[in-house]
């Protein structure tokens, strides 16, 4: 869509659900489920590492109202990972749903549903556990190599090659480095060196985790969930109860916040467990306790750092070291880490002539870690941007003026950056903006504030982008209602971000219609196209690509059957909307065989944690990347007609190229000719991935 006066897009309007929520209309997950379903917790243990000898229920079953009890022995022995990743997911599948060993002081030992909150409550004290309480790891320094191992169990596996090792406590592991840092740091007239502690820290949304289950009529498990992953919700829990993904269907309502801990399946698993074990309706809410001892904090991480420089201000090479504590679990952890140096790295590309990133993620007997904002990268900034405001003293030299002596600018390629270009890069002029509107030479360095306090200024850089690169998707099917109004289906979850009505929005400019017709359907996996989820910046310009792409196929289409009544020529001008009704409106009431719907799903190339690893995967793994999100359960449904162009592709999938499938008839719809969604000219992933496996 080219720049132009926009007439819904950039305005103010009202959000699809804003009277909802103001009024206190019913919205949420537990406004809007069963109030009389089972209810479920879960009894947590004490200690931070022990191995369960003899569990005891008979008491706490012979309570009143408890429906069922369940321990380790009564759940699957297929290990999984509660990481909403796209398959096949970097973080090691090293979860049972209850395990024989528990691995921090809150982890699951046993599950209780129950008809009413006290009734549960009373038998999670008459549980009797006794434990073999064991030595845990606790000193994230010590973990890797350990004679104490977090994970001995032989089904511990990992599916990406990221050196990840469970006989030596190692969650991931690697080095990767451009020219000889070792030598140019040595020439160096100043070399910087710091050691950078981040702790873990909790997020709170105000929603809990929150997760309610049922059967269907067809004897599908129905989940709705507060999550930001509602497909990668049905792999994984299909995983974790061993069953087949057709038979989890999943679903989303209102979420309120979710900041990355929902893009992790933290409580879905528990009530999951008890409808498919009962056959009974159940629902699990998170207390906020749990949430701050149970949930998904951000990893800490301890930095190193040298950096090594000219007297004149010229940054000549970055060493950096991390070491991230994932906790007792996984989750996330090979992903996070990457992002403390490829996103503080880079920033420094222009002069840079050597780097070097390595790293360790370590297991330990703490609650495990997760997704959080910023997904490790400010880490990893916190401590280069404090090293290079080191060397800025050091030098006494303006941080800002440093930065903007050695900051990437368009156009370069950053070897630290899985060598992508940066094509859309103004830092430059980003810097130049802020140091304007902040009167920074009028600030730096501190002022006296004539009341016995002093006030600082000081300075950071940041990069991020929008989405994963070549991995993960985002898709839009538009349908033209009988009615003349669009509906607009999308996988992508809004989390309170809004992203319901900014997609509406992009769909109304595109259609040249009012926001008001257009009606948005989303996050349902049996009903919307397949999205890998809200996350890593990605909605708004990933799956709002989708949208604009799919609005612009229908316009097309529109354009044609409007020619073909008026019989006159598509695109000479004979196509004009009927009466006042605005510019691309046809009226309703249109023959059924012209009801037309359009589907595409966009791949991008936004920023890339796990380029590094695809290179090094079998080729019917390369498949699964950027194009389904996992097994046969996670593909394109039938009936959702889409021509790729190059790019990766699932072996199973026919190979397509230019004028394939054109007017292709699929079950359930039909779809006429649909051009090619991705961004890489001829498929060429500009990192280097191949074009088809």
């Amino acid at each position: 869509m080219a720049q132009q006066d926009w007439s819904t897009v950039g305005k103010p309007v009202r959000k699809k659900d804003a009277m909802a929520l103001l009024l206190g209309k019913p919205a949420y997950l537990d406004d809007l489920t069963p109030k009389d379903c089972l209810v479920v917790k879960v009894l947590r243990s004490p200690h931070a590492h022990a191995l369960i000898e003899e569990i005891d229920t008979e008491n706490a079953e012979q309570i009143p109202g408890v429906a069922a009890i369940f321990t380790y022995r009564d759940v699957p022995q297929k290990r999984f990972t509660m990481a909403g990743q796209t398959y096949p997911e970097p973080s090691p599948y090293d979860r049972l749903i209850l395990d024989r060993r528990v691995r921090f002081v809150g982890d699951a030992v046993a599950i209780v549903a129950g008809e009413n909150e006290a009734a549960v409550d009373r038998a999670l004290k008459r549980i009797r556990v006794r434990y073999q309480v064991l030595e845990p790891v606790l000193d994230f320094h010590t973990a890797k190599d350990n004679l104490i191992l977090v994970h001995p169990e032989e089904s511990w596996r990992s599916l990406c090659p990221v050196g990840a090792d469970n006989r030596r406590n190692l969650c991931a592991s690697e080095t990767c480095q451009d020219g000889d840092v070792d030598r140019i740091l040595a020439g160096c007239d100043q070399v910087v060196e710091g050691v950078y502690h981040t702790k873990a820290c909790q997020q709170a949304m105000m929603e809990t985790f929150r997760t309610y289950t049922e059967i269907d009529p067809y004897g599908r498990l129905h989940v709705v969930s507060s999550t930001q992953i509602v497909f990668h919700v049905r792999r994984i829990l299909a995983n974790a109860l061993d069953i087949p993904k057709s038979k989890v269907h999943v679903e989303k309502f209102r979420i309120g916040g979710g900041f990355g801990a929902k893009q992790t399946v933290v409580a879905e698993v528990y009530p999951a467990l008890v409808t498919w074990k009962t056959g009974r309706p159940a629902k699990m809410i998170y207390t906020r306790q749990e949430c701050q001892t149970a949930g998904t904090p951000r990893h800490e991480m301890e930095v190193r750092v040298r950096l090594g420089a000219s007297n004149d201000g010229t940054i000549r090479a970055l060493d950096v070291y991390t070491l991230s504590n994932t906790g007792a679990y996984g989750e996330h952890g090979p992903t996070t880490v990457g992002l403390s140096g490829h996103k503080s790295i880079p920033l420094y590309t222009h002069s840079l002539e050597a780097f070097r990133f390595a790293y360790d993620v370590v297991y330990t007997n703490h609650q495990s870690a997760g997704a959080y904002r910023g997904y490790g990268a400010t880490q990893g900034i916190f401590a280069v941007e404090t090293a290079v405001n080191e060397l800025a003293d050091r030098l006494g030299m303006d941080p800002v003026a440093l930065r903007e002596k050695n900051m990437v600018r368009e156009g370069q390629v950053m070897p630290a950056y899985y060598n992508e270009r940066a094509d859309a890069c103004a830092l430059d002029r980003c810097m130049t903006r802020c140091k304007e509107l902040f009167h920074w030479e009028e600030k730096f360095p501190v002022r006296d504030m004539g009341n016995g306090k002093v006030r600082a200024a000081g300075v950071a850089m940041a990069m991020q982008g929008s989405g994963i690169s070549g991995v993960d998707v985002g898709s839009a099917t538009i349908k033209l209602s009988d009615e003349g109004f669009f509906n607009l289906s999308i996988g992508a979850a809004d989390m309170g971000t809004g992203c319901d009505t900014i997609l509406a929005q992009m769909a109304a400019e595109c259609m040249e219609c009012s926001l008001d017709d257009v009606a948005v359907f989303g996050a349902d996996s049996d009903a919307s196209p397949y999205d890998s989820g809200s996350y890593a910046s990605s909605t708004t310009y990933v799956t709002g690509k989708a949208v604009e792409k799919a609005c612009e196929e229908l316009k097309d289409r529109l354009c044609q059957v409007g020619a073909e009544l008026l019989n006159c020529p598509p695109g000479g001008g004979g196509v004009r909307p009927e009466g006042g009704a605005p510019p691309g409106r046809l009226r309703p009431g249109l023959p059924g065989r012209h009801r037309h719907q359009v589907h595409v799903r966009q791949r991008h190339r936004c920023s890339g944690h796990l380029l590094p690893h695809l290179a090094h995967l079998p080729a019917p793994l390369h498949g699964g990347y950027g194009r389904g999100g996992g097994g046969p359960g996670d593909r394109l449904r039938p009936g959702a007609g889409l021509h790729r162009r190059g790019g990766l592709r699932h072996p199973h999938q026919p190979q397509s190229g230019p004028g394939a499938d054109r007017g292709r008839h699929c079950p359930g719809h039909w779809h006429g000719p649909v051009r090619g969604c991705d961004l890489y000219p001829g498929g060429a992933h500009p990192g280097g991935l191949p074009d088809a496996v």
